[in-house]
């Protein structure tokens, strides 16, 4: 008789194998493919997988390796910079509120639709309500007025907060607006996320991707997570070679 192979019970009933799924999600967060090029890449193994069911693995899966991961993330330092960037959902503008250490390794990140005190509340919030991550010592942000009276009233909530320094030397940033360019660049190929959910958790998963470099997962090596680079590139320069002739050439009659 046949014995039954062994699968992880977030992939039981999935018609393709665990590693094809983890593969093209890990693929998507880290490199800038879009869900076709994922595809494409996939024919090429011998994988037949349309582009909207790679979008489903993205938002089912993210959340679930985030919180695996959580176990193994390393504590960041307790001097923190903050700085929120513009991020475009559904044709009108969010913010992305990231802060990172004194020594650039990731604190945490929210996705918010403005950029109100209410927002960097929710950010420092969930911040400090991360399993692993010290309370902050000192915490460097920019010169909107809302994150200064927002972290002021913090303290009404909890007294850790008053004896949190908050600064706003502009120099001491340039950590956290330098670590932007890695999601920024990641999101420029997207054309746009299509509606808030899926901005937050593909963000997150960018987010998630981001930090393996860094060393944050402890017990991690780049090795294992890393896509071949050298077929994502050809990947890539292979569909704007063939985008470029669809464009100077006249449809077929």
């Amino acid at each position: 008789m046949a014995r039954r192979i062994s699968r992880d019970p977030i992939y039981r009933g999935c018609r393709f194998s665990a590693e094809t799924i983890e593969t093209c999600v890990r693929w998507y967060i880290t490199y800038r493919l879009s869900y076709r090029d994922l595809a494409a890449m996939m024919a090429e193994r011998g994988i037949v997988v349309s582009h909207t069911t790679i979008m489903r693995w993205v938002l089912r899966y993210i959340p679930e390796y985030e919180r695996r991961w959580a176990r193994f993330a390393r504590s960041p330092g307790s001097s923190w910079r903050m700085d929120e960037t513009a991020v475009a959902v559904r044709g009108g503008r969010h913010y992305l509120y990231r802060a990172v250490d004194r020594h650039g390794k990731s604190v945490a990140s929210l996705l918010c639709t403005d950029r109100s005190m209410g927002a960097a509340q929710a950010f420092f919030r969930a911040a400090v309500s991360q399993d692993g991550v010290a309370w902050p010592e000192t915490i460097n942000v920019d010169g909107n007025s809302a994150t200064h009276r927002g972290l002021r009233l913090l303290g009404d909530e909890d007294h850790r907060w008053r004896g949190v320094q908050v600064r706003a030397r502009r120099y001491l940033n340039n950590v956290v607006e330098q670590d932007h360019r890695a999601i920024k660049q990641r999101c420029a190929p997207m054309l746009g996320l299509k509606s808030f959910r899926s901005a937050a958790i593909t963000l997150a998963g960018i987010e998630l991707a981001h930090r393996i470099p860094k060393g944050q997962p402890s017990g991690i090596s780049m090795g294992a997570c890393a896509a071949p680079a050298n077929e994502v590139r050809q990947c890539t320069r292979t569909r704007r070679r063939a985008i470029g002739r669809r464009g100077g050439c006249s449809p077929p009659a």
